[in-house]
């Protein structure tokens, strides 16, 4: 009965994030530290930057450097925060996907090895 019960949550996976603490700002910083251990963070950072640098140049050549700058903070927080919410979106699908295929192997293999062995034991049998 045990089994059913850790069969119907997905598995989870070992951090490599620090447990938290309860004290704010030590957690933030630590976690600040492991940023690049999150899943899609370096991706969707890199994203960020290069279309925050992109809008930056664009925005500086028809605008002074502060209106350029925050058109560049902007579309930098906007790009990576879009980026990483459909990636974690994606990886959830994926995860749920793992979790199905997992929860449905024991039932082929089940059925698989009731077949053969239904076939196996009328063909020893005429022998």
């Amino acid at each position: 009965m045990s089994n059913t019960a850790s069969t119907s949550q997905p598995p989870t996976l070992p951090s490599k994030i620090p447990v938290p603490t309860g004290n704010l700002v030590h957690d933030s910083l630590e976690s600040a530290k492991h940023v690049s251990d999150l899943p899609c963070a370096r991706n969707a950072l890199l994203a960020g930057i290069a279309s925050g640098a992109g809008m930056g140049a664009i925005r500086g050549l028809a605008a002074g450097p502060m209106m350029a700058g925050h058109w560049a903070i902007g579309t930098f927080v906007l790009v990576s925060l879009g980026s990483w919410h459909i990636c974690q979106n994606q990886y959830a699908e994926e995860r749920r996907k793992i979790s199905q295929v997992i929860e449905s192997m024991p039932k082929r293999t089940l059925k698989e090895s009731g077949s053969s062995e239904s076939s196996s034991v009328p063909s020893t049998s005429k022998s």
